[in-house]
């Protein structure tokens, strides 16, 4: 049996498969103290449903792959292990001067992030490399002795080494760390051409500092984990999900704590292809509305797009990660009103503890859920399939009291306010990963997950004009059932900085190789057999004295310069290929993928249309279309099988989630039972594979 487990902010959510294909879900509250504690809480609930004991249950698991939010946790809170950093001498405030670029171009009063580690522990070592690596000053040790004397005073947990240009010559970094890893034999210690081998100063330090400030709570989480698993008799793999959308070891992700830093939302683009190429799709758009956050990301080709550079709350992190906008708007979104009495939802979220006001745990601010349930669309009986009742009351006056009355609305209508502006900050996330990458959400299908996601997804597809969405039967673990579906995934870069015309291609496919291997290595110590390594090469280039790069596949090396102006001309709107502007290779990238063996899928019978057996009953739902509540019917998504169609509005429960199905659109159950959604006056433009499902 393998699970899949993706700790949230609000709920930890758990999806086990066997090697029949039968499928169990669960979904408990996280317990940000320790998020191990939450971890067995689901284990034990996936265990009684199979009637068994945790340690029964436990012992049947060969695989667990764990998707956690405790880096990313840690950056957020400030939270991290004291940190040194040795760098070399008069650089040592680049993470203070950053790229010397104000954020907010015209905001005097917007200060610069406060830097993890502070001033009198940065400290400078002489020693110099040139660009091509060449020493210019030999390293001075003794500033390195000095550093290790500080720290251990200090009390330091973790050190970060980078010096100027290492990535091209390694060798000052070597000995510093040999000095460092002897002296301070307890403290963790991240090296830049370990971590980060590429150009950039500012990037490469920043990481470095992450990858340090982060690791001591995730190697010391991960030792808990693996000790309170091992307890209750766990004796299979425990793997750990990257930013970069593949898993790795405990080991790994130890040494690499920064890797995981956007490991939670990582593992749903993967999901979302998996349900999209069941009717032909090798595009998609994935959506993923959780308790507090929203998650939006495109794939394109097959697979999901991913970025080298980003951010973790204002640092810089220069590591492989999926390509995802995540956007403060989820179930336990706070509703409030801004000075000059606008509504506005999140990004402040009430959390696990203590929740929206309807969770009767002492909320008493109004979220996006307790709104839902004033519209009627969650059953207050039904919530988490009747494990966590919700209080309507406590709902009704959170909106009253706090948005209602002083805008002079009713409940209803502030609720549906509420709605409406919490469903457009989502429409917006989706715009920004699609046009900001040059595509037309129109052209993609929808993959809507998240325990929030079914219940606002009509209204961000009418929005965005989308004629086709899918929710998936695993939508509110979304995240849980792709990391069953992913696979190792290592990133090797090395920075290669020259003109395209001065570097002959067996020169460029020679260095490929080296990292190629160097991936293999990777891949062969974690017992991954050579019939299932894959090796997927890319070039990082741009026009010269240009800022930034685009990222495409190495091969064909031939047509390497074409591609890359087909490229820049479709993201940014031109190319100048017919210009003197040369092009420059700056990097040299290679991902080393381990496949793993997927869980089975079985797919159902197909039934007549009539989905009349699954109807629970009717209820008063407030329906944006007419301003006002209307009895609709309500369907229990459980018992709709493949072949089931029926039209909106409608409600669809499931245990974990609820679809409100508005009136503008229809819903048919494809084999996988998956729930197929899509605007009734576009049918006809659907694709085939669309079409032949429907009545």
């Amino acid at each position: 049996m393998k699970v899949g487990i993706d700790v949230g902010g609000t709920f930890t959510d758990f999806l086990a498969t066997d090697d029949d294909g039968k499928v169990l879900v669960a979904k408990v509250l996280s317990t940000p103290e320790d998020p191990s504690l939450g971890l067995l809480s689901g284990l034990a609930v996936l265990a009684g449903e199979l009637g068994m004991t945790l340690a029964s249950f436990v012992r049947r698991i060969d695989t667990i792959v764990h998707g956690t939010t405790v880096t990313t946790n840690v950056v957020l809170t400030g939270t991290g292990a004291k940190t040194g950093l040795v760098t070399t001498e008069g650089v040592r405030d680049a993470l203070e001067m950053r790229r010397g670029i104000r954020e907010r171009q015209y905001d005097n009063r917007y200060t610069n992030v406060p830097p993890l580690v502070p001033r009198y522990l940065r400290r400078p070592v002489r020693g110099r490399l040139d660009y091509a690596g060449r020493e210019l000053e030999p390293l001075g040790l003794e500033d390195v002795r000095a550093a290790i004397d500080l720290f251990r005073e200090e009390g330091v947990r973790a050190v970060a080494v980078c010096f100027m240009n290492s990535f091209a010559n390694p060798d000052h970094e070597r000995r510093a760390a040999e000095l460092l890893r002897r002296e301070l034999p307890d403290a963790y210690l991240s090296v830049s051409t370990e971590v980060l081998p590429s150009i950039r100063f500012y990037p490469r330090v920043s990481t470095t500092v992450l990858n340090a400030y982060v690791g001591p709570v995730l190697r010391d989480y991960l030792v808990s984990l693996l000790e309170r698993l091992a307890e209750v008799g766990f004796s299979g793999v425990l793997l750990v999900m990257q930013s970069n959308g593949g898993v790795v070891s405990p080991e790994t992700a130890r040494d690499r704590a920064a890797v995981t830093l956007l490991s939670g939302p990582a593992a749903g683009p993967t999901a979302g292809l998996t349900f999209a190429e069941t009717h032909g799709y090798r595009d998609c758009v994935t959506v993923d509305m959780g308790g507090t956050s929203f998650d939006a990301a495109i794939v394109r080709d097959g697979r999901p797009l991913t970025i080298t550079e980003g951010e973790v709350n204002r640092y810089s992190l220069a590591l492989p990660m999926l390509d995802i906008v995540t956007i403060g708007a989820g179930g336990g979104s706070i509703g409030w009103l801004d000075e000059g009495g606008l509504l506005r939802v999140g990004p402040q979220s009430a959390g696990a503890d203590p929740g929206p006001a309807c969770y009767g745990k002492g909320g008493g601010e109004p979220t996006v859920t307790d709104a839902d349930l004033v519209l009627g669309r969650l059953d207050p009986a039904f919530f988490a399939g009747g494990r966590m009742p919700l209080d309507p009351e406590a709902a009704e006056r959170a909106v009253r009291e706090r948005i209602a009355e002083p805008l002079g609305l009713s409940p209803a209508e502030a609720a549906a306010g509420i709605a409406r502006v919490v469903d457009s900050s989502m429409a917006a996330g989706v715009r920004e990963i699609t046009i900001r990458r040059g595509q037309d959400p129109r052209e993609f299908p929808m993959v809507v997950a998240g325990g929030a996601g079914p219940n606002h997804a009509c209204a961000i597809a009418a929005e965005l004009e989308l004629p086709l969405f899918l929710v998936p039967r695993e939508s509110s673990i979304f995240c849980a059932a792709g990391m069953l579906m992913t696979d190792l995934k290592h990133d090797v870069v090395k920075s290669l900085v020259a003109r395209l015309a001065d570097l002959a291609p067996e020169a460029i496919a020679a260095e490929a190789e080296a990292l190629a291997e160097r991936g293999r290595e990777i891949l062969r110590a974690e017992r991954v057999p050579e019939e299932r390594i894959r090796i997927d090469a890319y070039a990082e280039m741009r026009y010269v004295r240009q800022y930034h790069e685009v990222s495409l596949p190495l091969a064909p090396l031939e047509t390497l310069a074409d591609r890359f102006h087909e490229e820049h001309a479709r993201l940014f709107g031109y190319a100048l290929k017919e210009e003197e502007t040369g092009l420059e290779l700056i990097n040299l990238r290679v991902r080393a993928v381990g496949v793993t063996e997927k869980p089975a899928r079985r797919e159902e019978e197909r039934v007549k249309p009539d989905a009349g057996g699954a109807r629970k009953g009717r209820r008063p739902v407030f329906l944006p279309e007419e301003g006002g509540f209307a009895e609709i019917p309500v369907y229990d998504g459980h018992a709709l099988r493949h072949g089931h169609a029926l039209g909106g509005p409608a409600i669809v429960e499931q245990r974990n989630t609820t679809l409100f199905l508005s009136a503008a659109f229809d819903l048919v159950t494809d084999p996988l039972g998956t729930f197929v959604v899509y605007r009734r006056e576009l049918a006809e433009k659907l694709p085939e594979t669309v079409k032949e499902l429907l009545p």
